[in-house]
């Protein structure tokens, strides 16, 4: 978590050299309050996708997982608001995953003791 703590504070330091330029260029036509709205709603398009990928993925326990809204349980078919995936174990590597099978809290529990071990997640639904 500290590594990704680190990671982040460094993403956020990249936004300030936008805001910065952009704030340069139109602080005269907009003044401090608009220039400021227009820069920080300019980075929000950039670092979005940044962002969403860096907050989707969670290491626990020294597994990475991820965890996906509204998808559809790739072991029992059903749609559901959340679903998880494992995507990198000891033995196990899906980081290369060109089509990526999300589960349900059911489903990914009998996956996860398929590969020889007890789940011991508890995300919350």
């Amino acid at each position: 978590m500290f590594k990704k703590y680190c990671f982040y504070l460094l993403r956020w330091q990249m936004s300030t050299p936008i805001l910065a330029i952009v704030i340069f260029f139109v602080l005269p036509y907009l003044g401090t309050t608009g220039s400021t709205v227009l820069a920080n709603f300019i980075g929000g398009l950039i670092f979005f996708w940044f962002d969403r990928w860096l907050f989707s993925r969670y290491k626990i326990n020294g597994e990475w997982w991820e965890v996906a809204q509204n998808k559809k349980c790739h072991d029992c078919g059903i749609d559901i608001k959340v679903g998880y995936r494992l995507i990198k174990a000891q033995a196990y590597n899906k980081i290369e995953d060109k089509e990526p099978e999300f589960r349900c809290k059911k489903c990914r529990d009998i996956k996860y003791k398929n590969l020889g071990k007890d789940c011991p997640l508890s995300i919350e639904d």
